[in-house]
């Protein structure tokens, strides 16, 4: 295939998603009703106070969609697929890390 025909593939690509993109913007509002919500909530921490995400006594705050929508299963099994995949790669450069240092002493 030819170099220029991938290069125009592309940015058509990139123009249909960015045009998707503004049309979803535009239709939804736009960030301003995103913005007012979340200048509503800074506003109320700073004046309730801030809290730790972890607790011992509360526990680990999960966002009220996940808890309410009945979805903490589908997110413990996200955070131990991640907590797993954090423990292997740090497994990994530890070993991978020996290695190199004993090839290099030889």
């Amino acid at each position: 295939m030819d170099r220029w025909k991938q290069y125009g593939g592309l940015a058509g690509l990139f123009a249909v998603c960015l045009a998707a993109g503004l049309w979803g913007f535009t239709s939804t509002g736009g960030a301003l009703p995103w913005a007012k919500r979340s200048a509503q909530a800074l506003q109320r921490g700073a004046r309730d106070g801030g809290g730790a995400l972890i607790d011992l006594s509360r526990g680990v705050l999960v966002a009220g969609p996940i808890r309410k929508g009945g979805m903490m299963l589908e997110f413990l099994g996200i955070v131990i697929l991640l907590v797993g995949f954090g423990i292997g790669l740090y497994v990994y450069v530890s070993r991978s890390g020996r290695l190199d240092d004993s090839e290099r002493t030889a």
